[in-house]
């Protein structure tokens, strides 16, 4: 089940170069290319002459060429010419909306004439200097409601993440979870306790003493169609919390993107905004190396999981208070992919 007429993450600019680069994406084969203008255009991933891939080809004077017989596709997907053949009269295939922003490639997989760039979602730390930013692309083995399950209920990093995230207190503390629209928000308070060792490293980095306690948060907001951002970090204690001045505390964002490519597989977009010290580039290299291998425990469990789930389909999984946030977010999925599945002309007034 995936929401198609929205917005997603397909690629980081940087992947989508002088090559065309093939994706898939909600179950669609894509290729993405650099064409005239350097605008960059999604196609089917499939020649309309014998079927090959035409992320397999290469990129001509801005047409995507198949790397099987030389047909030329134009980013409209019409056949453009072939050497030797008449071929304008070929069935175009799909085209899809692209839009290139804040470093990546978004696609809309659904019809493209309901694409609309006013819904693009907007974020602050990107293209802003006072913002620094690192990231990076894994590829899991999961459905994505899994994902959003995982990152809307931190519980786990007590477990998944002991070396560096986790602590006790996480299990301690309640979480709220709250539901606005098509917003949910969970939120996690811990006051007086230790920095867990990623946190220390950030106090250090933003010159601050990493041997007192400190106040702790997690506020984790989600919006479809997958996406979550979790504003986390600590202060000193009693400087305030959350709202504590930028020289008591070290925070930041963690942006994930999470973009289906098939009922148990996504792409998944992981990075880390952050406010202090913008311009200590080897800062946000050390932050990049800290989180990717704290993705990387994550990734393990969730390929495991979706392996029990797939072999045991009918068992039914129990939901406790600590699950609230990722039910409401599926809640919300659900609702949208319903209005999906109902033609235009039958839909009921809003």
């Amino acid at each position: 089940m995936f929401l198609k007429n929205t917005w997603y993450v397909a690629a980081s600019s940087a992947e989508v170069q002088d090559k065309p680069l093939g994706r898939t994406i909600c179950g669609e084969p894509m290729v993405f290319y650099r064409g005239d203008g350097d605008k960059v255009s999604a196609l089917e991933d499939f020649c309309p002459h014998r079927g090959a891939p035409l992320s397999l080809g290469k990129v001509c004077n801005g047409k995507l060429v198949c790397g099987y017989h030389g047909l030329e596709m134009g980013c409209d997907g019409k056949t453009v010419a072939m050497p030797g053949q008449r071929v304008r009269g070929f069935p175009a295939i799909r085209n899809f909306a692209t839009i290139e922003r804040y470093g990546f490639v978004w696609v809309w997989p659904g019809d493209v004439a309901l694409a609309d760039e006013a819904l693009m979602p907007v974020f602050e730390f990107f293209d802003n200097p006072a913002w620094a930013y690192g990231g990076g692309l894994y590829h899991i083995h999961c459905n994505y409601q899994l994902m959003i399950d995982n990152l809307m209920d931190l519980t786990h990093e007590t477990y998944v993440h002991s070396t560096s995230i986790g602590q006790k207190e996480i299990d301690e503390e309640p979480c709220i979870t709250k539901v606005d629209g098509e917003h949910v928000m969970t939120s996690r308070f811990m006051n007086n306790i230790e920095a867990p060792p990623f946190w220390k490293m950030a106090l250090r980095s933003n010159n601050l003493a990493d041997d007192v306690l400190v106040d702790r948060w997690q506020i984790c907001h989600f919006t479809p169609p997958s996406h979550v951002m979790i504003e986390v970090g600590v202060a000193h204690a009693g400087k305030g919390g959350y709202d504590a001045p930028n020289d008591c505390k070290a925070s930041s964002t963690v942006v994930d993107f999470i973009t289906p490519e098939t009922e148990t597989s996504i792409h998944y977009f992981w990075g880390m905004a952050r406010k202090f010290k913008p311009e200590n580039a080897e800062l946000t290299a050390m932050i990049r190396e800290g989180q990717g291998k704290i993705f990387a425990e994550d990734l393990d469990m969730l390929e495991r999981q979706q392996r029990n789930l797939s072999l045991y389909p009918d068992r039914a999984l129990l939901m406790l208070n600590i699950d609230a946030g990722g039910v409401q977010s599926r809640r919300i999925i659900e609702r949208h992919w319903a209005k999906e599945q109902t033609p235009t002309e039958q839909k009921a007034p809003a």
